[in-house]
């Protein structure tokens, strides 16, 4: 049997946290989407050997392959199961960077979902989320699943460090995403989060949070519109993002079960009852942050989005 090798995959941006699960829940959106092209090579390494797109600032990420998200986590893939060949990277990144949208996960989930394509034994997607952890924390610091798993695996995802929970979302329910020209790095809408928070707060966020799940569980808007709300990250981070308070208060006008802000910021979410109360949302949203000086690009997708997959069948 021939051996396939060069794949190219796609992993699709998505909304990390959804406000009031923090590094625990996530869902992809349909449209933007970074793309990775892989080949097996015979040197036992992993080089990268291009990145490119029309996202601004990807011609300054690291070549090397170590300190790239794609790179590490096709370190990790062949250290793990002990390869004796390697693999040759080309990264085309279409999520912007700094966006929250999980630019730097999709780059590594593409890269592992295309390796995975060439291994003589595929793995099952779950065998793939520790590569991808292990990629996505060159970028964050830390090994949190809530972009990498719903990549993988598509939808509302529940992450921890070691389990991967797929969540049912109604098909009614849609979201509105809005990117502003604005630029918003993981690592310093992280660093305001070092604080303490009190006991009280903590407790009405798991109970918004065990509202939420009941609600997504039930397909009951209610519910989900009495537990999308965060308390705990956002009053923190929504002073970095010029335009948010706006932004949301024109996505709850229309009729929003919740809105809040989309991973690390700058991007906005926003969850609504049925695509036409999507569609009608998105330009008062996207005129908020233009009332705020800021151009922004606005994308109306189902909950429950897309996953990473294999592009074409070339071998």
């Amino acid at each position: 049997m021939s051996v396939r090798r060069e794949a190219r995959a796609y992993a699709p941006a998505s909304v990390g946290n959804i406000g009031v699960g923090f590094d625990l829940l996530g869902h992809t959106i349909a449209g933007p989407r970074d793309t990775a092209t892989v080949r097996r090579i015979a040197e036992p390494t992993v080089r990268i050997r291009s990145i490119g797109g029309d996202v601004a600032g990807a011609d300054r990420l690291p070549l090397a392959a170590a300190e790239n998200t794609a790179g590490q986590a096709l370190i990790s893939l062949r250290e793990k199961l002990r390869l004796g060949y390697g693999f040759e990277l080309e990264l085309e990144k279409g999520i912007a960077l700094g966006s929250g949208l999980g630019g730097s996960a999709a780059s590594c989930v593409a890269a592992v979902v295309a390796a995975n394509a060439l291994l003589d034994a595929p793995l099952s997607r779950a065998a793939l989320y520790p590569f991808a952890l292990d990629g996505e924390s060159v970028s964050s610091g830390s090994r949190h699943g809530d972009n990498v798993a719903p990549m993988l695996f598509g939808g509302v995802v529940m992450a921890t460090a070691t389990r991967v929970i797929e969540l049912q979302a109604p098909e009614w329910l849609h979201c509105v995403v809005v990117h502003p020209d604005q630029v918003l790095e993981t690592r310093r809408a992280r660093a305001v989060l070092a604080e303490p928070y009190p006991l009280g707060l903590v407790v009405e966020q798991s109970a918004h949070l065990a509202l939420f799940l009941t609600g997504l569980q039930r397909g009951d808007a209610d519910l989900i519109r009495e537990g999308l709300q965060d308390l705990l990250v956002e009053p923190r981070r929504a002073p970095l993002i010029p335009g948010f308070a706006a932004v949301k208060s024109a996505a709850l006008d229309s009729g929003a079960l919740g809105a809040s802000i989309s991973g690390g910021g700058p991007s906005v979410f926003a969850w609504f009852r049925s695509a036409r109360e999507a569609d009608a949302a998105a330009a008062p949203m996207r005129a908020a942050f233009a009332d705020a000086g800021f151009g922004s690009r606005v994308y109306v997708s189902p909950v429950a989005g897309p996953r990473a997959e294999v592009i074409g069948d070339d071998v």
